[in-house]
């Protein structure tokens, strides 16, 4: 019987209990994911130095632990896709006027796209300004295995996309299968759906009042059915987080991290960067971005610790309009869009990093103007239906290399500090959509200022 993994799975479900002590408080959302991720870290910490990162021990306690963070993540993908569609619909239906969604996005997927464009400058700056390039990296048996799998499950796929078809995969001809998440753009084939769905019960409205006021009290009930299933898992958060924090502090190889220090730190000073580009966004619209981003800290946490920009879209929608105080028309649509068109971190700041790397390998100058250009062009276009994946950073930057007449080895170079890394970028996906509502909502006017300014604790899991 191996009594060391006894006691960690011990210890962790006591930890656990010592964190639902915190609902008998007064404690906000936020405060409480933020003690868990300290909880987390400490206990990462002490299951490192005790094992070791490779200890067999640690890798089976991290499977037990998995089941509460796993576990929590596949909660939270469960509900997207029903949360899409009724919180898509029902917003539709609210509009009354139908011509009101084109300006939602246009300012909502025009945002992400300016910003994704500009986390591209910032992916070059960086790079050249810590003078990465992948020269001399070492290939192991860990990356080799790493290349043929990108060559086997990635290259293949992205290969077959052409830009016009990734425009009509967009186009759902099958809803039902699209709600199951079978294709990498299923989330935008739901928005499709749902939005000429709601479309159609406008007009049906029109047409015949006594059907249409049926139609809008089922969508009514069938939203605020879903939301109380929302909550059910949401008010599973801090566990969630202390699962998924405790398993990355203690699987962190401190040599890897050491070796390509360069680049996670010229990674994380471009998300700190972008972070700031979106404050700069916030306060030309009128919003401080302290109060933003304390109100939105619990979404931001999650995104961090789990890094699922789609399993964060639940979350993301409560912050918006409960304690954002962005329309629900308009939450919905940055939430779900933000997933798939324009993710700053994966799509943008990313492959960006890469290309700057891998061009001096093959003769071409990074610092060349009409070359930046065209790579900002590229990296904008490319996060178009892509970053929606799984590996959505892999598949960004299997896309843009290859345009840019690069190779795409350093993908698979990179593999040990890669975790780490997509921390902080889905953080920055997630808080760039969340970014986009806000702008979205601040120029038609639409912003709740009385929530957007209130300082209660609002519970995004007890509401």
């Amino acid at each position: 019987m191996n009594y060391a993994l006894i006691l960690n799975i011990f210890i962790f479900i006591a930890l656990i209990i010592l964190l639902m002590q915190t609902r008998k408080t007064d404690w906000s959302l936020s405060k409480k994911v933020f003690a868990s991720l300290c909880l987390g870290v400490i206990f990462g910490l002490c299951l490192q130095v005790v094992y070791g990162s490779s200890a067999t021990v640690l890798g089976e306690s991290i499977q037990w632990f998995n089941i509460v963070g796993n576990g929590y993540v596949k909660l939270l993908q469960m509900v997207v896709m029903p949360l899409v569609l009724v919180s898509i619909l029902g917003a539709v239906i609210k509009l009354h006027n139908a011509s009101s969604l084109g300006k939602i996005s246009f300012f909502t997927i025009g945002t992400l796209l300016v910003t994704t464009s500009i986390a591209a400058l910032v992916g070059i700056f960086v790079t050249n300004l810590f003078e990465l390039s992948a020269a001399g990296l070492v290939q192991g048996a860990q990356e080799t295995a790493r290349l043929d799998a990108i060559h086997t499950n990635y290259i293949a796929k992205v290969t077959d996309l052409s830009i016009p078809e990734v425009f009509l995969s967009f186009l759902p001809t099958n809803p039902f299968m699209e709600l199951t998440g079978a294709k990498p753009t299923s989330i935008i084939s739901v928005v499709i759906f749902a939005t000429l769905l709601g479309i159609a019960g406008l007009n049906l409205i029109k047409d015949d009042a006594e059907k249409g006021k049926s139609v809008v009290v089922a969508i009514e009930t069938l939203q605020a059915w879903v939301m109380k299933l929302v909550r059910l898992v949401m008010a599973l958060t801090p566990y969630g987080v202390f699962a998924l924090i405790t398993k990355v502090v203690a699987s962190s190889n401190t040599a890897d991290i050491m070796n390509l220090g360069g680049f996670l730190v010229a990674s994380y000073l471009g998300i700190t960067i972008m972070f700031g580009v979106h404050a700069s966004v916030l306060i030309l619209t009128g919003v401080s971005p302290i109060r933003f981003f304390k109100k939105v800290l619990p979404v931001l946490t999650f995104a961090f610790t789990s890094r699922s920009s789609a399993a964060s879209i639940p979350l993301s929608i409560e912050a918006q309009t409960r304690r954002l105080g962005i329309p629900e028309s308009i939450a919905s649509f940055a939430a779900s869009f933000g997933t798939t068109i324009g993710q700053n971190g994966c799509a943008g700041l990313y492959p960006a990093m890469l290309a700057v790397m891998v061009a001096p390998t093959v003769g071409i100058n990074p610092l060349d103007p009409v070359w930046m250009i065209t790579l900002v062009c590229v990296v904008t276009l490319s996060s178009i239906g892509v970053a929606g994946v799984g590996g959505g950073a892999t598949f960004a930057a299997l896309i843009v290399l290859p345009i840019m007449g690069l190779p795409v080895t350093l993908v698979a170079l990179l593999i040990s500090i890669e975790p780490l890394i997509d921390m902080g970028r889905t953080a920055l996906n997630v808080d760039g959509s969340m970014t986009a509502g806000m702008v979205t909502s601040q120029l038609m006017g639409q912003t709740d200022k009385e929530i957007l300014m209130s300082d209660e604790n609002l519970e995004l899991s007890n509401r």
